[in-house]
This record gives structure tokens, sequence and C-alpha cells, in this order.
């Protein structure tokens, strides 16, 4: 492409010479990002589900290190990029270069970067020549993965954006809920404005939508299309879409790969294969069995979870309201989200050979430091029990005096053989930590 051509679309994402829109301000990613970009000698990259915000992260970025010449935001989702490679990389670094004629050391963002094949060689030139400050984004949570370290060879630090969490919501919704006085004042729109976010969830674009199923069921499309079967070549597009749903529909279920095969008539091999490519392109997630065994952990069931409950309730197929396993969802983005500023944090679920089971154990570290259970409605004395002595247990094995279950709307405590179980909303626990 000639430097005039490529000088144009750059112009329409940068701030050069006009006012870029960005946004409503995800601070809390703002805040975290800028100290690694500024502080760290490392290539950052942004990795998440296709339309959770990153190009809004990215262009609010840019503008908080200065929005200007020394800034450089290449969107590789732009279709006049006709011949996405290496070559378009480096034409595009020298255009900036001789046009736009930065006065320091630039910041470079390349959003959606997985579209250009050995990008990785473009980013590590640049980076150990020093010539800028390299932010990479891509819909892929390959680029978390040990791939990505062998691509860069150690040169980066990987952070996860997710759809709006509900703290993120409300400020989409012109809901204000700093402090606990005003989350507690406002309880009865906190929780109206819940019933939508469990319904319909956070992807921003359909937050602020009145057309939220239509889009969120172009989302799953496009995500099954390009970043599933059009990335792994895929043939059988049937069972792969087939799969797709059934994980959507059996959100917050243990789920064996066997099973699954044996159930939906599909070779093991490529439930296992196929699992791995959803995991991937960040539609779903799997959570394991703690276990101090690794061959443990990997032979027994996981715990499959969709990345947005709106996702989950536009796909899946239910013959009865599951709101207990919508919520029990919600907790586990809730917890991926926190796991993403938390990174030595490990999410597990627990399970003894008694059949008691706790939803979520935290792992920080090398220490548990969090049991949670999940429970709508408290008011079943059989589901209570079950719940609490599931919880006990697990405190006993791993020395935790207070335990967690979340509830739809009970609150209060109570002591269990020494050892205290704290009940909390969801609402209220979503926003006070």
């Amino acid at each position: 492409m000639r430097k005039e051509e490529l000088l144009e679309i750059l112009s329409d994402w940068n701030f050069w010479a006009k006012e870029i829109d960005t946004g409503y301000k995800r601070e809390d990613y703002i805040r975290k990002l800028i100290p690694l970009i500024t502080e760290t000698n490392q290539i950052v990259c942004i990795a998440g589900i296709r339309r959770s915000g990153k190009s809004t992260i990215i262009r609010q970025l840019a503008k908080e290190l200065g929005g200007d010449a020394n800034t450089l935001i290449v969107n590789f989702e732009d279709e006049r990029f006709i011949q996405r490679d290496l070559k378009l990389l480096r034409d595009i670094f020298d255009t900036y270069l001789e046009k736009v004629k930065p006065t320091k050391k630039p910041f470079i963002f390349l959003d959606e970067i997985q579209n250009v094949p050995e990008w990785e060689r473009f980013a590590r030139g640049v980076h150990e020549r020093k010539e800028a400050k390299i932010i990479i984004s891509g819909s892929s949570s390959k680029l978390l993965s040990a791939e990505l370290a062998t691509l860069l060879t150690g040169r980066n630090i990987t952070f996860f954006a997710y759809p709006l969490s509900f703290k993120e919501f409300l400020k989409f919704k012109g809901i204000s809920a700093a402090t606990e006085l005003e989350i507690l004042a406002k309880r009865v729109e906190i929780k109206r404005a819940l019933d939508e976010y469990m319904e319909f969830g956070g992807f921003p674009e359909v937050v602020l939508s009145t057309e939220k199923k239509r889009i969120l069921l172009g989302y799953f499309d496009t995500i099954l299309t390009k970043d599933t079967i059009e990335r792994f070549n895929i043939r059988e597009r049937e069972k792969i879409k087939t799969l797709s749903k059934f994980y959507l529909t059996n959100i917050a279920s243990p789920v064996s790969f066997q099973k699954v095969s044996s159930f939906l008539n599909i070779p093991h091999a490529t439930v296992d294969r196929f699992s791995e490519y959803l995991q991937t392109a960040c539609l779903v997630f799997f959570i394991t069995k703690f276990s101090f065994s690794l061959k443990e952990q990997e032979k027994a069931q996981r715990k499959v979870y969709s990345i947005d409950s709106g996702l989950s309730n536009a796909i899946g197929f239910r013959f009865t309201k599951k709101s207990g396993k919508l919520m029990e969802n919600i907790v586990a983005t809730e917890l991926k989200i926190r796991q993403s500023f938390e990174p030595g944090t490990e999410i597990y679920y627990w399970k003894d050979q008694s059949g008691r089971e706790v939803d979520f154990l935290v792992k920080d570290g090398l220490k548990v430091s969090e049991l949670i259970q999940v429970c709508q409605d408290m008011s079943d004395m059989g589901t209570k029990e079950r719940e609490v002595k599931g919880l006990v247990r697990a405190m006993e094995e791993f020395n935790i005096k207070k335990g967690l279950i979340i509830t739809e709307d009970f609150e209060g405590d109570e002591k269990v053989r020494n050892n205290e179980i704290i009940y909390v909303p969801l609402w209220k626990w979503l926003l006070l930590r």
C-alpha cells in the first residue's frame, strides 16, 4: 500500500488531528495497565473475547499517555488493510515515523494483532532495538499461553480484559454505587440492574443497546466463525456449533469430555480438541477440581462457565429457569476478572470422596485463601444443610475459619462447629470488594 493510503487509514484511528471517541472510561484497567506500559521493559499484551472492549481500552490508554504524535494505534480489523503481513507492519511503522514524526520514543498499539501472520517478529525487533513501547491486543486466550511466551521469548506481560464487571455495568447505566451507604440506599435500583446484568451480560455494546439479544446472537456467530472455525480450519462446523451450544446450556455444571462425546455422538478426541478451541476463543472457560495431585486434577470432571451470562441466555436452550446456575456463572466470571488483576490467584472447585462440594476454592500462592458457595434459595433447609456441610468440611480441611455463602437476598452469619459462615447477597458481594 502507498504511504498516503496508510496514513489516511491510520489518521482515522488516532488523535493526531482530531478527537477520537474513547467511550466510558474503564478506570480499573487504565490504572493497572499504565504502570505496566510505562514502568516495565516488556511488551504488554491485552487478551480477551471479541467485543469485550479491548479497542476502547486501547484508545483510553493512548489518550492517557498523551494522545498525540507519540502514540500510534493500528486496528487490524480495518477492512482497508487488504494484505495483512509482516511487510504491512513495517510499512505502517515507516510511514508513521516519516509522516507523523514522533518527538520521543512512541507508544505503538497493535489492535487485534492475531490477524497478522508473523507479527511477533516485528514486535520483537522493535522492542529489542528500543524503537518504541509495544502494546498488543487480540481476541484469543492464546495471548495468555505458553505459545505467546515462545513467540516473544519472555519479553511480554499479559493482561486479560473481560466484558463489564457489575461495578462497571452500573457506571454504564449511570448508577453511582461508590460507598457502602450509597449501595444500601440504592439497593432496590441495584437489584433491578443485577437482573438485567444476569439476563443480558456485560458486553459494552449490548449494555447500551435496545437490541440486546440480536447483538448477542451476532457475537456468537462471529466468535464461532472467525475465532474457531476459520482460525483452526475446522470442517465439522455443525459439531463445534453443537458443542458450544451444549456448554452454554450447561453452565456451572461438571462435564466429562468422554460423557459429552457419548451424549452428542462426537468422537472423544474431537470434543477434547474443540473444547480447547472454544476456550481459546474465550467463549467458555473451565474450572478444575482442586487437588494436590496434578494427575487427579486432570482426570476429574471440569465445571464449564460462559464468559458472559448474556451469551448463555441468548444461545443456551433451557426448559426451566436456572437463576441458581446464572448466579454461579456470575460469581465465576467475577472471580476470573479479579484473577486478572491479581495474577497469583488460582480458582478451583472442591469435592471430597463423600461427594461434599464447594463451588469455588480460591488459592493465593501456596495458601487456600477463600471458600465460596453459591446458593439461590436459603429457605430450603435441605439445600442449606447440604451447602453448609460441604463448606464446613472444606474449611476444616484447609484450616479456614470463615466461609462464604453467596445468596440471592439472604444476609447474616452463624457459627457451625467453631467456624463462621457468612451469608452475603450476590448484589452486595459484587460491589463491596
